[in-house]
């Protein structure tokens, strides 16, 4: 039999023989086997699951208009991740397979359970979903853990400026819980923005967190006006964030929520001075309303009916929708994680017709070149032909 490349160099050493045949010896006798031919793909699959079977453990109402749903792995193993990312959540409402990305809110310290938080959104087709039918037995499969919105000590500065709106404050829960619980060598300062203390989740848990750790130092800044309500209010603007963290450009900077509140604070940060590179941004979705974004054609309300051909197929796409929603309502099935333009994998080539690229995609330059979209940030302005 023909050696390996591997096996041929091994050979060349000076006890290369006697490694090649302790190599055997352990393939034969070791309780952990290593498969000849494939050790990397053994031992990566458990820590990169392509696809997770959960199982809905408990859910727990905030009474703040969101749920936290706990989840446990079917077979009785979920694989780690770090604080700050990510799971897809896969479901099936009526007749229409879709996903959700859905930050994990508890600490990757223990992974007996992944635990997301679901806030009730307008019009919401999947919120509505998973706040008034899901109940604790129900199943769902994920792809995950995924994302970079995390700390790397590597390059991150050990003091940290977190800045969160509305449900935008879940990764921030993950990364908190592990640094108090585990007592991390790390300094937090958050700034919370919210419409009023009634929408604020985990605001008791954080203040709780900010009277015992002098490591963490809390924020609520509210929006809307609010009887009897002493702390900030306001937005959180250059102003505020140079009065409550002077140390600011000491510190690496993450953002989580809305786009309008994470373009707005990147802009921000940017004029303070806080170069680009110590800013971390975690978008959550694509505008709501597209029509309102910049650049969105004046002649088109959204309401418009194209005709989107993909594989010889004619199906209804709205303007105001995007290419992946258009697709997942016709019951197309397209890969798909993060929903907002950054992990590439539901790119679609385009063939003909015109299309409107929302903000915030990380496109590359080679899917610029040869006509690939993020289908779900991209949106019909024109009849379209796409290749999956």
């Amino acid at each position: 039999m023909a050696k390996s490349i591997k096996e041929t160099l091994l050979g060349t050493l000076v006890h290369g023989e006697e490694i090649l045949e302790n190599i055997r010896v352990m393939r034969e006798v070791s309780q952990d086997k290593i498969t000849a031919g494939n050790e990397a793909d053994v031992r990566i699959a458990p820590l990169h699951t392509k696809e997770l079977n959960l199982v809905v453990s408990s859910v727990a109402d905030t009474g703040k208009q969101a749920k936290v749903i706990r989840l446990s792995s079917q077979n009785g193993y979920l694989p780690p991740f770090e604080a700050g990312q990510y799971i897809n959540l896969f479901a099936e409402i009526d007749g229409v397979r879709t996903s959700r990305p859905y930050s994990i809110c508890s600490s990757p310290r223990q992974r007996a359970y992944y635990e997301i938080t679901v806030a009730r959104t307008k019009d919401g087709f999947v919120s509505d979903y998973m706040l008034d039918e899901v109940k604790e037995g129900d199943t769902f499969t994920a792809n995950g853990p995924a994302g970079v919105f995390r700390y790397q000590p590597v390059f991150h500065s050990k003091r940290s400026l977190f800045l969160a709106g509305g449900s935008g404050i879940t990764p921030f829960m993950s990364m908190l819980r592990e640094i108090i619980d585990a007592g991390l060598d790390r300094e937090v300062t958050l700034l919370y923005g919210c419409r009023n203390v009634e929408n604020a989740l985990f605001h008791e848990e954080l203040s709780g967190y900010a009277a015992e750790h002098p490591n963490f130092t809390y924020h609520l800044v509210l929006s809307d006006s609010a009887e009897g309500w002493s702390g900030e209010q306001g937005f959180i603007d250059a102003a505020r964030i140079a009065r409550l963290v002077p140390d600011f450009s000491e510190r690496t900077c993450y953002i989580c929520g809305p786009q309008v509140m994470n373009d707005f604070c990147k802009s921000e940060l940017l004029g303070m001075g806080v170069p680009l590179k110590k800013i971390r941004r975690e978008m959550f979705g694509a505008q709501r309303d597209i029509t309102k974004e910049p650049g969105w054609p004046v002649d088109l309300t959204g309401q418009e009916i194209f005709r989107l051909t993909v594989d010889g197929r004619v199906i209804e796409a709205k303007s105001g929708e995007s290419l992946l929603t258009a697709l997942e309502r016709a019951g197309v099935r397209v890969n798909v994680c993060c929903r907002s333009g950054e992990c590439s994998l539901c790119r679609v080539k385009l063939v003909s017709g015109k299309v409107f690229l929302a903000q915030g995609i990380l496109q590359r330059k080679a899917d610029e070149a040869f006509g690939y979209l993020h289908s779900c940030k991209s949106y019909p302005v024109s009849d379209v032909e796409i290749m999956l």
